[in-house]
């Protein structure tokens, strides 16, 4: 075989894909679905219910719905960090840390309706949605 030939089967065997590789964001998806409680850190510490039918809704609270595009930063077994822009609507980063599937801590800030925002929150699982 000739070094050519050697050389075009070694970048083949870079180029397989890893099996069993984690998809993108894959701890957020690992949350436990139903009802959370989001509880803000500070003076107020206000209390927000959400239904949680999936964890990447998280990303966004200050910009719920909204089609934003996304860069992650950071994706780790327990840490994502996602920073997005929603065109004319603002932006944001959130940092979001696993403790358990049904418990989390959330750091997110930006601009939303032409104000700055930042906040602090544990979100915690506590049952079913309510309807």
């Amino acid at each position: 075989m000739g070094r050519a030939a050697l050389s075009m089967m070694a970048l083949a065997a870079f180029a397989v894909p890893a099996h069993g590789q984690k998809p993108s964001l894959g701890m957020l998806d690992q949350l436990s679905p139903g009802g959370w409680e989001l509880r803000e850190r500070g003076s107020d510490g206000a209390v927000r219910q959400l239904c949680l039918d999936n964890g990447r809704k998280l990303i966004q609270l200050r910009h719920p719905g909204l089609s934003c595009n996304r860069t992650i930063v950071e994706d780790t077994a327990n840490e994502v960090t996602v920073q997005y822009t929603c065109r004319g609507q603002g932006y944001g980063r959130t940092h979001i840390r696993r403790e358990t599937n049904g418990l989390v801590q959330i750091d997110s800030q930006g601009i939303v309706n032409g104000l700055p925002f930042a906040f602090a929150a544990e979100g915690r699982q506590v049952g079913n949605c309510r309807g």
